[in-house]
């Protein structure tokens, strides 16, 4: 075996398992980041430990190869809040951060505390490395846990404040570094051939049947086989927030996303169904608006590939645990003859008609300040094939999920799972991953505000992303919950609680090396985000918007 330092065998590890990029902030590794520099990993220095772990997951989330971020021991508190999101969203992220030698515990070392139980609740794997030759098995162990079944972010921490552990004389080291682990999903297991017969019957059987496709499609790579189940069952689509982009919003099957942040036709439809398939979803209370969606009773199909949700939330008649991609090819090949079209259909399609239908005059509205509508219109326009939209949560992943339409191939949706300010870090984690895509991140200025910093980093290491900042310099979400607390009257102070001074995100992007382009008309939108998508530079896109537009509320 090799002798070399464990530093030195972390590098070749990186290597080994695929990694591209690697997201920190100093000073971690320092000596493993050294031997970085003949190994073809870019090291991307981030101004916080948080957005670290953001750029990771969007990173992870786009290439569906796990992201790496790193974090000295006293931003370890900062790096367990960037892997929170990648624990909600079941994305393979692996942390790795300096912590306490078991020498100094206890003793009131400068700037340690004791922060590894914060990663317990939030990784698949929590785990410590006192010594290097403990670094291999646990290191493969990583990424063994991230990629397999339901992915999950996971924990190393190396002792030493800067993981000074690995920094020993050298040893002997082993390159073994297993290749089915650099990716999701691990293993393409597929559901048992009984259940797969079942569940055939049962969609076959079914007067009013839905397909509620989830983000695990997604990380399945499954998009194609689920439209194709759907053609040959002639059964309508919807998705969850992750799973937008599995169907063309335009396909006659597709009814749009289900949930909290919804399209009304799309929760109505799941409502009347008298059976639901739920691929790749947990089915949890956003998704199905608390629970509301399927109604109770409804008959549930549920395929997952962990074994543990399925029946969670909603009793299954039929279980399939197995990868979705798989899976489906199997459950397509049950379903001997393509079914006819259903009769409901044509119910479903007066449902979406009259959604769009509705949401049009908002779509194409010409009114100043600019109609939110109007603005992600412009961008499911103008956004080419291949292209990515990485959203926010909140208001910008109501807007951006229901009237962003997605009719070019290979575009894709990634969306934050709960935590605002995550989407622009992660979208620069995204176009790491995917350099030569399009990626668009579609946030609002309370979102932006959390990380403009990283704006320096996007034009220091040249990571094209596009910004577009529906800015209505407000985190106007909260503006009912406020007015409500105010007896119903929003007064001047209660605005206080949500609103704040105007800011041209623009002036601030070119100060921080970046185009920055102000739209304040609507006729403007379109021309500003050409050359947004045509800029070889990071791009914000800063749009004047209404503060009193509110999208409609959910249907359930």
């Amino acid at each position: 075996m090799p002798i070399m330092t464990g530093s030195r065998w972390f590098a070749e590890a990186l290597r080994g398992y695929g990694v591209t990029h690697v997201f920190f902030v100093p000073a971690i590794l320092p000596d493993a980041m050294a031997a970085m520099d003949d190994t073809g990993v870019t090291r991307i220095l981030t101004h916080g430990e948080t957005a670290a772990g953001y750029m990771a997951d969007g990173y992870a989330r786009a290439s569906g190869r796990p992201g790496v971020c790193l974090a000295q021991s006293v931003g370890s508190a900062n790096l367990a809040a960037g892997i929170r999101d990648a624990h909600l969203a079941s994305s393979p992220v692996i942390a790795i951060s300096g912590g306490p030698h078991p020498d100094s515990r206890y003793k009131h070392l400068y700037q340690v505390a004791e922060d590894f139980p914060m990663f317990g609740p939030i990784t698949k794997f929590n785990a410590r490395v006192d010594h290097p030759r403990r670094l291999p098995d646990l290191l493969r162990q990583a990424f063994r846990m991230a990629t397999s079944g339901a992915p999950g972010p996971v924990h190393l921490e190396i002792s030493g404040r800067h993981g000074e552990a690995m920094v020993q004389e050298p040893m002997d080291f082993e390159l073994l570094f297993e290749d089915q682990f650099s990716r999701c999903p691990a293993y393409r297991t597929e559901a048992d051939p009984d259940a797969v017969a079942k569940a055939a019957g049962l969609l076959l059987e079914a007067k009013k049947p839905i397909i509620v496709a989830g983000g695990g499609v997604a990380a399945s790579r499954a998009w194609s086989e689920v439209v194709e189940l759907a053609e040959k069952l002639s059964t309508p689509v919807a998705t969850s927030l992750s799973g937008k982009g599995t169907i063309p919003d335009h396909h006659p099957l597709s009814v749009g996303v289900i949930g909290a942040y919804s399209c009304r036709c799309a929760n109505r439809t799941v409502a009347d169904a008298d059976l639901v398939f739920f691929i790749g979803s947990r089915a949890g209370g956003h998704t199905t608006a608390n629970w509301r969606i399927p109604r109770p009773g409804t008959t549930v199909v549920q395929l997952d590939i962990d074994p543990a949700e399925i029946g969670r939330n909603y009793p299954a008649k039929a279980g399939l645990c197995g990868d979705a991609r798989a899976t489906l090819r199997r459950l397509i090949d049950a379903v001997e003859t393509k079914a006819g079209e259903k009769g409901w259909l044509g119910h479903i399609r007066q449902l979406v008609g009259e959604w769009r239908s509705e949401a049009e005059p908002l779509l194409s509205s010409d009114a100043t300040p600019i109609r939110p509508e109007r603005l992600c219109k412009e961008i499911g326009e103008i956004l080419p094939p291949e292209g990515v939209i990485v959203s926010d949560t909140g208001h910008a992943a109501i807007w951006s999920s229901t009237m962003i339409d997605f009719t070019k191939p290979g575009q894709r949706y990634i969306r934050c799972a709960g935590t605002l300010g995550w989407a622009f870090p992660a979208s620069i984690g995204a176009k790491c991953a995917l350099p030569d895509r399009p990626v668009l991140c579609f946030t609002g200025d309370g979102g932006f505000y959390y990380y403009l910093s990283e704006l320096e980093t996007a034009a220091r290491m040249g990571i094209n992303v596009v910004v577009a900042v529906n800015n209505n310099r407000s985190l106007q979400q909260v503006k009912g919950v406020v007015d409500a607390s105010y007896g119903g009257n929003p007064e001047a102070k209660g605005r206080g609680l949500w609103v704040f001074r105007e800011t041209n995100f623009a002036r601030i992007a070119e100060d921080m090396g970046c185009l920055g382009l102000r739209v304040e008309r609507p006729g403007d939108l379109r021309s500003a985000l050409e050359q947004a998508l045509k800029a070889d530079r990071p791009v914000v896109v800063d749009v004047v918007t209404d503060i009193e537009a509110l999208p409609q509320p959910p249907w359930c």
